[in-house]
C-alpha cells in the first residue's frame, strides 16, 4: 500500500496484468471479426449467400404468396412452378393479355437479339421468334422443366432461332453486350434476387438496348391477380432506376398490364 492522499489509501494497480487482459480481449474481438468476414465471404463465393443480400434486402415473416424477402419496399412473390405451365398456355390468355399487341409495341427489327427472361414454356418466345427472322431469341428460365416444354414446342413448330438458356436465381447467364431488348412478362416480380438479376441483364444489353416489363397493374383493384403478383408503375420505375436504367415510356393499352419501357444509357 502506498502513502495516503487526502485521507484515502492508494492501492498499487496491477497495470501489467490489466494491460494484458485488455490486449487479449482486443485480439479476441479482432479474430472473431476476421473469422466472420471469412465465413460470409466463403458462403458468398460458394453461392450460398449473395454478397449484396445484406445491403439490398430485408427479411420479414413470409406472407401467403411471398418469400419473406423485401426489395425496395416490395415483398418478392413466390415463383410459379412448372406444374402451372398449362396456365401459361391457356386459350383465354390471348383475350386477357393481347400478347400479339404487346409484341407489336416492342417495335423489333428483323435482326434483333432479344431475351425473354422468365420464358416459361415459350408463350412469348415463339411469338418473338417470328418478329426477328434474321435475329435470335434467348429464352431464359430457372426451371429445366420449363425449358424442356419449350424445346418440345420449338420442335413441333420447327422454330430454329430460339435458344434455351438455364439461368439461376441471381443470374440470367447471358453474354455481355449482346441484347437489343430484354423482355419480362409477368416474371420480374418473382425474381428471388431482382437486383442481381437486373445487373446481369443490364450487362447483357448493348449500349442503348431496351428493357420492357409487362406487369399486372397494382393500382387497379379490378385486376383479379394476387397482390404480390402485381406491380405499380412507380415501383417498377424505382427498381429499374436502382440498376441505372432510364425510363422511356409506359404503355397502358393492354387490358390489364402496364408495358414499361426502359433504356440502358449509351454512355
Amino acid at each position: 500500500m502506498q502513502r495516503k492522499s487526502d485521507g484515502l489509501p492508494l492501492l498499487r494497480l496491477p497495470l501489467k496484468a490489466l494491460g494484458q487482459r485488455w490486449w487479449s480481449g482486443l485480439v479476441s474481438v479482432w479474430v472473431r471479426g476476421i473469422v466472420g468476414v471469412l465465413v460470409v465471404g466463403s458462403l458468398a463465393a460458394c453461392g450460398s449467400l449473395p454478397l449484396a443480400v445484406s445491403s439490398s434486402y430485408q427479411t420479414i415473416s413470409p406472407s401467403q404468396d411471398g418469400i419473406g424477402r423485401v426489395y425496395l419496399g416490395r415483398e418478392i412473390a413466390k415463383t410459379m412452378g412448372h406444374e402451372g405451365a398449362a396456365w401459361l398456355d391457356r386459350p383465354s390468355r390471348g383475350l386477357q393479355e393481347r400478347p400479339q399487341a404487346a409484341v407489336e409495341h416492342l417495335a423489333l427489327q428483323p435482326t434483333d437479339i432479344v431475351a425473354d427472361i422468365g420464358a416459361g414454356s415459350g408463350y412469348f418466345a415463339t411469338r418473338l421468334a417470328a418478329r426477328v427472322p434474321q435475329g435470335r431469341v434467348l429464352a431464359v428460365d430457372v426451371q429445366p422443366e420449363m425449358l424442356d416444354l419449350l424445346g418440345q414446342k420449338l420442335a413441333a413448330s420447327q422454330i430454329t432461332n430460339v435458344e434455351s438458356i438455364l439461368g439461376t436465381e441471381d443470374s440470367p447467364n447471358l453474354p455481355p453486350n449482346t441484347l437489343d431488348l430484354a423482355l419480362m412478362v409477368d416474371a420480374y416480380h418473382e425474381f428471388a434476387y431482382p437486383r442481381e438479376m437486373m445487373t446481369g441483364i443490364v450487362a447483357a444489353l448493348k449500349p442503348g438496348g431496351r428493357v420492357v416489363l409487362a406487369e399486372y397493374r397494382a393500382e387497379n383493384p379490378l385486376v383479379m391477380i394476387k397482390r404480390l403478383h402485381k406491380m405499380s408503375e412507380a415501383q417498377v420505375k424505382r427498381e429499374m432506376a436502382a440498376v441505372g436504367l432510364r425510363w422511356l415510356k409506359t404503355d397502358d393499352t393492354l387490358p390489364q398490364q402496364h408495358l414499361l419501357f426502359f433504356e440502358k444509357p449509351a454512355a
